[in-house]
């Protein structure tokens, strides 16, 4: 039996130490206060008193030290009692009798100078108000079960964060997406979609709501609660992960419906961070009360656990300083009056993001820009990269204060940043060659936005994957932060399962089902679109028969040897045997364009290259030798297509190598083709590529091909 006591005993004492530990032991070596509570801690942990040491071994002595510990009873206690219960989240903090200066209290005196303007409510109380809306009065309307309080005060247990960790995700439900033609939305869990209630505000902030809809009706539309926009943030507002991939971007003259999603996602983001920023003022106001008077009362300190590590919530990637643009002027469009009548910065904002316009245009300007000078180009491309600000290195804070909006704001002190991953990718990689940086503002992000994606694709998707590893990671060092309120799954490694992630895209594609399968653990679940679709080819002006070859690849790791070797042994020969001039080679990836080139000068074949790196210079030289004939074969790729959209003349043959992943590029490089008796055109493919297939000839027709015996398809 004392054996059996002893081993318990020093089960207890060398208990390991908790994540809450390591943060304590880490913040204490920079901060008093914080090394008190760790040393209190280990104390307690160990059954002594706070003044053990003082005392010696005098039962009175020890009797006292017990008596004086009595007002300052651990943080930790409920620590303990958790330790036993594997099932539930690891702590429950109980704060009794605490006097001025110790505990919770303390605490407040950690937080910045610079928060110390906005430690009032933005709004006042929904109560307040008595307005009325759509006949329901408004206070009634938003006095609403709050989602935003319901998501973030549920306790994991270790259960379900194991079975998060598996990323194996069954998508057991399927709804009809109301707003879309042949689309529904599927998702894991019980579904979030059946049970919403379009005429419910959600909880939303009371003035946030009435200027979303005095903004609404002001646009002359009607039927707010059935309008994609509410939809949209009714699905947002479930917190589950989110992936949208059937979008029409406004550059591709989908403006409203761009506009109702990015007003649905913004509206969500905007009602999450002032529902935070209130909380926590509450809680400064009702601490600073009780802080007068605390004798003889029972603080619960679970009820004041509202804050992550840094003051960032709400991260949206976005591919350009253009896009940005449009969707920092919507939030601050969406915001109340009360907070959006001053905006500090606007004016270096507009220098910087705008692109000559000036910033009393409306949305319909602000996309389609000025149509100064007639183009060549397609208007998609003159809307996103022509007349618009093309930059892909940014990253902007904005912060929303008692006063107003700042935009600019420090990046820990602000409350949502938008960047793209280029900009983010680079302030990354400067904390590691100087160790003084960091990017702790990644650390606290509740909701994770990337718009365009499909755009981020032809940039660089390496650097948004990067990104995202690097969100809610422990912080390198303390800023101010109040250690006794930050929210347990902060401190127990947790916050990617409260993370909610939305990526929308025009398409979808396989490194984005990679990215939210692998790298989102929302433990609400997700949802995702699922979408049939009709093709393109209707859309192709030239006569010419297409002519799809399928070849076969055991494994994915295999498919890019085996379609080079089927390129190699089946398409190649007949090039090399002919002595017609003007086959252009298009090829989806640079990876594929590297491979090929190499491939052709083994073969010493006449060719010349158009790819996303090619000089300015040198376009035009390129161009004049295909055109002449100087070249045989011109290899194109899908991103030189995308930045630089040249009219290329003088392909006779033309070979796509791999689908092009946007479907609207598809007909634009077949109508390359110049009428001739003898043109052609030749379509690689393999049954992975069925996505980018589906697409360019439809859902019905990509099955029939990757499913049929047969293995050559021709489209007239």
């Amino acid at each position: 039996m004392n054996g059996a006591s002893s081993e318990e005993e020093a089960e207890v004492v060398h208990r390991e130490s908790t994540t809450y530990d390591d943060l304590l032991k880490r913040l204490g070596s920079r901060n008093e206060s914080v090394a008190n509570a760790f040393r209190r801690r280990q104390r307690e942990e160990h059954g002594e008193s706070e003044t053990d040491e003082e005392a010696g071994s005098d039962p009175d002595s020890q009797s006292d030290a017990v008596e004086n510990d009595d007002d300052l009873e651990s943080l930790s206690e409920a620590d303990e009692r958790d330790d036993g219960d594997n099932n539930e989240s690891p702590r429950s903090h109980t704060i009794a009798n605490a006097p001025k200066g110790t505990g919770i209290y303390s605490s407040m005196k950690l937080r910045e100078d610079m928060e110390q303007d906005d430690s009032d409510a933005l709004f006042d109380s929904d109560e307040e108000s008595d307005s009325v809306l759509n006949d329901q009065p408004l206070s009634e309307a938003c006095m609403t079960t709050s989602t935003f309080d319901s998501h973030i005060n549920y306790k994991l247990s270790s259960r379900e964060v194991d079975e998060l960790l598996k990323t194996k995700w069954s998508y057991t439900w399927k709804m009809p997406a109301l707003t879309m033609k042949n689309c529904n939305w599927r998702g894991t869990g019980e579904c979030c979609i059946k049970d919403l209630d379009m005429t419910s505000s959600y909880s939303l902030k009371t003035k946030l709501y009435k200027n979303w809809m005095e903004i609404f009706k002001a646009s002359g539309s009607s039927e707010f609660h059935q309008s994609k926009q509410k939809m949209f943030f009714s699905l947002c507002n479930s917190y589950c992960d989110i992936m949208h991939h059937n979008k029409k971007p406004f550059y591709l003259k989908g403006l409203e419906e761009d506009s109702n999603i990015m007003d649905g996602y913004l509206i969500h983001s905007l009602n999450h961070v002032l529902r935070s920023r209130d909380l926590m003022s509450k809680n400064d106001r009702k601490l600073a009360k009780n802080q007068e008077n605390v004798e003889g009362k029972d603080l619960n300190a679970e009820a004041y656990l509202d804050r992550g590590f840094t003051r960032p919530k709400v991260l949206i990637l976005l591919p350009l300083a253009g896009i940005a643009r449009r969707v920092i002027k919507k939030l601050i469009q969406l915001t109340p009056p009360k907070l959006k009548d001053k905006v500090e910065n606007i004016q270096r904002f507009y220098e910087e993001f705008g692109s000559g316009i000036t910033k009393d245009k409306d949305d319909q300007n602000d996309s389609e820009n000025t149509k100064t000078k007639m183009s060549t180009k397609p208007s998609d491309f003159e809307a996103l990269l022509g007349r618009d600000n093309n930059n892909d290195h940014f990253m902007i804070g904005v912060k929303f204060t008692k006063r107003g909006i700042k935009l600019y704001g420090d990046f820990y002190t602000s409350d949502i940043l938008v960047a793209s991953p280029l900009g983010l990718i680079t302030k990354i990689g400067e904390t590691e060659v100087n160790k003084e940086k960091d990017v702790d503002y990644l650390s606290s992000i509740e909701i994770l936005i990337i718009d365009h994606a499909d755009v981020m694709l032809m940039q660089n998707w390496s650097h948004v994957k990067a990104v995202v590893e690097q969100l809610n990671q422990l912080p390198s060092k303390q800023r101010g932060t109040d250690i006794m309120r930050i929210r347990p799954w902060y401190l127990d490694g947790q916050a990617r399962f409260y993370r909610q992630t939305i990526i929308l895209s025009s398409h979808i594609n396989p490194d984005f089902n990679a990215l939210f399968h692998q790298h989102c653990f929302n433990y609400q679940g997700k949802v995702k679109l699922e979408c049939k679709y009709r093709g393109v080819l209707p859309k192709i002006l030239t006569k010419v028969q297409q002519i799809y070859e399928r070849f076969d690849t055991e494994s994915i790791t295999g498919a890019d040897d085996s379609r080079l070797e089927y390129f190699s042994k089946k398409v190649f020969p007949k090039i090399k045997d002919s002595v017609q001039h003007g086959v252009m080679i298009f090829v989806s990836s640079y990876f594929e364009f590297v491979r090929l080139r190499n491939y052709l000068k083994s073969q010493a074949a006449s060719f010349c290259l158009f790819g996303e790196y090619i000089k300015p210079n040198d376009i035009s030289h390129v161009r004049g030798q295909f055109f002449r004939g100087e070249k045989r074969i011109m290899l194109y790729t899908e991103r030189s297509h995308f930045y630089y959209r040249y009219k290329i003349r003088g392909v006779k043959n033309l070979l796509i190598y791999s689908l092009p992943e946007r479907k609207e590029f598809y007909p634009e490089i077949v109508n390359f083709l110049e009428p001739s008796a003898d043109m052609t055109c030749t379509i690689l493919f393999s049954r992975l590529d069925y996505l980018r297939l589906e697409r360019v000839v439809g859902s019905t027709a990509a099955k029939r091909m990757v499913d049929s015996d047969k293995g050559v398809f021709v489209f007239a």
